[in-house]
């Protein structure tokens, strides 16, 4: 059972918290233990609250925000029931404000700060929590939160980057189709039908035009039902995991995907394990953990592989090659990494290359994809406007 208390330290100061005991007499016992004198005692009922908090609506921004603010305050040697006061006073986000002060509450009833974060396993994942209790082991949890803090921050600006990147030719691609559908299901019918009670034979590309605006209007409606219903149901068979894992391999052996889905992947993964290797976790453990931070399970089944035949003795390198995931360049890097004992060192320094490579290639297709489009949707109105000044071309020729 929880038990909410009120104490007096032997300073006097008043203290606060939450404390995990069978009864209310053993919690008496354990705070005395503590050296506090107990003012007030009383059962903690479980809260609405808290089932709110275990599933936070908290952005990927927020908890990159959130990190940088540990580890600022956590290196200025300020107690760690202090700066989680703080920031969550300082917080204007209701949800994680009161994630902060559960956690101070766990915080003053005795846990670690790795130990308090489990509560919120969908927010602060295992590599988050390993990299924590690895900080609060070695007595450097201010360096190794300021490496979690850079790691969460490269995360969130390359998807910022791509985000930004995308909603331009967003737009562009949603206004163009609108403009082009109104035009042929309301427009053009209404223009072109003018010329078909005269009998005139219609030119080709009018008649052409004519079908597809036809099709719009009967077919349309039915189109995009069947369109949502194909989505869902899509969105249904990869809940199975078997399913999931055949749409991710076949993700990873497509050409347009592939290079994409290995350069992202690749980089979080050697980024994880540079910062796990820093704080102080064997190798093994950091690839077991760092398979948390992928997303495709067939390139988290191949690096769980890789794992397991670092192992059986094969070397770190050897083993990501079997993968057949990274680039020769950071394979290199790892190898020489090994070699010189510098492999933490290394492995930032690959996944900083591959994902500035991945934001230069994200540019170059934008960059290419955007005059595309227009020159496109510029084609396919031309093609409205040609199809329907024909005939009022031919018309006009047969009045003179």
């Amino acid at each position: 059972m929880n038990f909410s208390w009120q104490a007096l330290d032997s300073r006097g100061k008043r203290k606060h918290g939450v404390i995990e005991a069978e009864s209310a007499r053993q919690a008496r016992e354990l705070l005395r233990e503590r050296g506090l004198f107990l003012q007030h005692i009383n059962e903690k009922q479980a809260a609405r609250g808290l089932a709110f908090s275990r599933r936070p609506s908290v952005s990927k921004a927020d908890l990159a925000m959130l990190t940088r603010q540990l580890a600022t305050l956590t290196a200025a040697a300020l107690p760690l029931e202090e700066v989680l006061a703080v920031i969550a006073r300082q917080s204007q986000h209701a949800g994680l404000r009161h994630i902060l002060e559960q956690i101070r509450e766990k915080i003053l009833a005795g846990y670690s700060l790795a130990d308090a974060l489990q509560s919120w396993p969908r927010l602060f994942d295992p590599v988050y929590r390993t990299l924590v209790k690895a900080g609060e082991k070695s007595g450097q949890l201010g360096s190794v939160l300021e490496q979690l803090a850079d790691y969460n921050e490269i995360r969130q600006q390359i998807r910022a980057k791509l985000t930004q990147a995308l909603i331009y030719p967003i737009m562009l691609s949603t206004v163009a189709i609108s403009v082009v559908i109104i035009l042929l299901t309301t427009v053009v019918p209404k223009v072109t039908e003018q010329f078909i009670h005269m009998k005139q034979q219609l030119p080709a590309t009018t008649r052409i035009l004519l079908a597809i605006s036809d099709g719009l209007q009967v077919w349309g409606p039915w189109l995009l039902l069947a369109g949502i219903t194909v989505a869902t149901a899509f969105r249904f068979w990869l809940k199975r995991a078997n399913n999931r894992h055949h749409f991710h391999r076949q993700m990873l052996q497509r050409r347009p995907s592939r290079e994409l889905l290995r350069a992202i992947n690749g980089a979080r993964y050697l980024r994880t394990l540079s910062i796990l290797q820093c704080s102080g976790v064997p190798l093994l453990d950091a690839m077991h953990i760092a398979l948390e931070g992928i997303s495709n399970l067939e390139v988290r089944q191949r690096l769980s592989q890789a794992a397991e035949r670092v192992t059986q003795g094969s070397s770190f390198h050897t083993a990501l090659e079997s993968c057949d995931l990274l680039p020769p360049v950071m394979l290199y890097m790892i190898a020489t990494g090994e070699k010189s004992g510098q492999l933490s060192e290394l492995m930032a320094r690959a996944a900083d290359n591959q994902d500035n490579l991945l934001q230069n290639r994200m540019s170059l297709t934008l960059a290419l994809f955007e005059p595309a489009l227009i020159i496109t949707m510029a084609g396919v109105v031309l093609f409205i406007v040609v199809a329907v000044l024909q005939p009022i071309l031919q018309l006009n020729s047969l009045v003179s």
